[in-house]
Formats: C-alpha cells, structure tokens, sequence
C-alpha cells in the first residue's frame, strides 16, 4: 500500500473509532476492524496484477527498463514478464478454448497477430481512442510508421534483417557497402552465412539482381521472379554456411569462418558494441519487421492505460535506451538519445534513422503468409541439389 493510501486508510479508522466512541468496546472494535478490511480492499482494487508475454532476454530486458518500471511506479501495479511470444499464437489459442485466459497483453509478430485477429483470439484496437497523440496533436493514426497499425495490432519497434561483415576481413580502402557486395566472391571472397529459410535471402537476391527494393514483391509473384532469385542464389550456394539459431551469425564472424553474416542487427549492435568485436552491418537492402502488442479478447479494459502509456512517444523512445530497435513512432525518433551502459549515439544504430532507411524493404507479411509454404519447399529442394 502506498504513502497516501496507508494515511487516508489510518485517517478513516481514526473516525470511526472516534464517531463510535459511545458504543460498547466490542462495537466499537468491530467496526473499526471492518473499516480497516474495507480500506485494504479498496486499496488491493486500485493496482492490477498485469501478466504480460514477451520475447525474453535484451529485449524484455529493455521493455522492463522503458515501461515496466516506470508504470509500476506510476500506477501502483505489479507486472510479471512471461518468456512466451515465441509460442503466443498456440498459446493463445490454448487458452481461449479453455476457457482460461490468464495473459492480459501480449508481444506478437504482425503475422501471427493477422492470424489471431481473423481467430477472435485478440481486442480490435481503435488507435486515436487507445493511444496517446504525439506532443505535437498528431493522431496516434498518423504518428506510427505507415501502414504499421492493423485492426488488432499496435507496434512498438521496427528490427531488422540485415548483412554484417567482418571489417579485417577486408582492406580499410575497400570496405564492402552494399547487398550487391555480399553476391560478389570475386572483389569480396569468403565465406557467407545465410539464415535457413527463404524470407529475406529471396529479396536480396532480386536486390542484387538490380530489382529496385519497392519492387521486390511484385516481382516475388511471379515466376520469372521466383526463378531469378534462386538463379542469383546459385552463385554464392557453396560458400554458403546455413544457420538457424540467431546467436550462430555473430560466432561464426567473431571466429572468421565467414566474413558476411544475415543477422538481426540487435545482435550485430550487441557484438559490435557491448562486446567490442569488428564488425559493421550493410544497411542497403535491410528487410524491416515490427514487432507489438496484441490485447486477448476480455482484456482491454484491464490493461487499456498501460497501453496507452506503453506506446506512447517518449516510451517508445526511451526504449531505444537499451537496445538497436527503431521505435515505431515517427515523432519518437527525434527523441531516441544514448545508449543507458555505454552512452554512445544510438540514433545511427536505429534501422530507421535516415541513412540506414534509404532502401530499407518492409517485409510483407501477406506474400509470406500466402506462400511461405510453396517456397519453403521449393528452396529445400534447391538446397538438397
């Protein structure tokens, strides 16, 4: 119970005890007794017990420092941090059809949040109602990165998939720039290390091919499209090292057993930053993802001011303390300052500051969604030739 609440609780007691003062002992105790439960009552209903389901590790870590804290201290209650967003959508639905749904927020992928929200699994989510307007009076609607809002879905971050390399791999004078560098073994020898999967590859591929970013997709929906990126996988296929787990890249160019690495650039800024290791991340070409929260169907009125203060522009912000994720909101980029341990800028480690974002490619969840499936089988197939 807080400062205020034991007073205010002490002051009604001391009332009571004082309006009953020509009651019988036992009355009087009583009812100040009663009182007292009432006032521990009252007081237990205020603060919420918010159970919220996350990724884990750095970055639950920064979502702790940037909202959990702050709103614990700010409204009184508790939050507990669940490791599960890698499994929230069967989670979800584990719940719902039992009848128990004990996760009141929930960290979730667009994709799966798409899937959720077409299940009922999930609250729709009305933004200018839910989410607070930037300093300036632009609508939440218009403040979060274009397109980035879905009916039930709100982001918090943008990370990315992006190509690291490992700069004494290189001469100083010809340090690699670019996605085309990563498909040239000529002028950049060594080895590769590509994720085990065929989002992401496929697009630099085409980028490398000279598709023009925005075009990407369109071209991924055709055959010829098809085609032409496994035709430029072909010429970087045996130097390739396939990985799976996303602490392999950052090992594998820490040992030098390969010289570029796909990887999520929270990882390479990790490695480069925290643990001083020489590597830089090719920016052009970067597949960008949003990351967010999803409400369970039931929840929102319990969790609806955490999320409004969670999403807000200086939480968004503040997250960037902690970790190289570009915060969702465009009027929260001005705000994003140094990093909380090292103090360094973090403003050229967000995937969307200006210069990293230039060719950036926003991963479309539909395509993939629609045709992840053919093209994980066509690309096993390709890597079993």
């Amino acid at each position: 119970m807080s400062v205020i609440n034991r007073f205010i609780s002490s002051r009604r007691i001391a009332q009571v005890s004082r309006s009953c003062t020509g009651a019988s002992m036992p009355l009087r105790a009583a009812l100040v007794v009663a009182v007292a439960t009432a006032s521990l009552g009252a007081t237990a209903a205020q603060a919420e017990t918010l159970n919220i389901v996350s990724w884990g590790g750095a970055y639950s870590e920064s979502q702790l420092k940037a909202y959990h804290e702050p709103w614990e201290e700010k409204s009184g209650d508790t939050v507990v941090n669940i490791d599960k967003s890698s499994n929230a959508l069967s989670g979800l639905r584990a719940q719902v059809q039992a009848g128990n749904v004990t996760w009141d927020l929930v960290d979730m992928l667009p994709s799966d949040a798409l899937i959720a929200c077409s299940e009922g699994l999930i609250e729709p989510l009305d933004p200018d109602t839910l989410f607070a307007a930037a300093p300036d009076g632009t609508p939440a609607s218009e403040d979060f990165i274009e397109g980035s809002l879905s009916e039930c879905f709100v982001p918090q971050i943008v990370y990315s998939n992006i190509v690291a390399f490992n700069t004494e791999m290189f001469p100083e004078d010809k340090q690699p720039d670019s996605i085309d560098d990563v498909f040239n073994l000529e002028e950049f020898p060594g080895k590769r290390a590509l994720q085990k999967k065929p989002i992401n590859n496929m697009e630099w591929a085409l980028v490398a091919d000279g598709v023009a970013p925005e075009e990407v997709y369109d071209m991924l929906e055709t055959d010829e499209g098809i085609e032409r990126a496994f035709a430029k996988l072909d010429t970087i296929k045996d130097s390739v090292i396939w990985w799976e787990e996303g602490a392999q890249p950052p090992q594998l160019l820490a040992d030098k057993e390969v010289a570029f690495a796909s990887a999520y650039n929270g990882r390479i800024f990790n490695a480069e930053v925290n643990e001083k290791q020489p590597f830089a991340i090719v920016w052009d070409a970067q597949v960008f993802e949003l990351d967010g929260w999803v409400v369970p169907t039931g929840k929102l009125d319990k969790v609806k001011d955490y999320l409004m203060f969670a999403t807000d522009t200086q939480r968004l912000a503040d997250q960037a303390k902690y970790i190289s994720y570009g915060p969702a909101r465009t009027s929260s980029a001005a705000l994003v300052s140094t990093h909380a341990d090292t103090g360094i800028d973090m403003k050229p480690h967000m995937p969307t500051y200006g210069p990293n974002f230039e060719t950036a490619i926003p991963k479309d969840d539909e395509f993939w969604a629609d045709n992840l499936d053919e093209l994980s089988q066509r690309f096993n197939a390709w890597l079993a030739r």
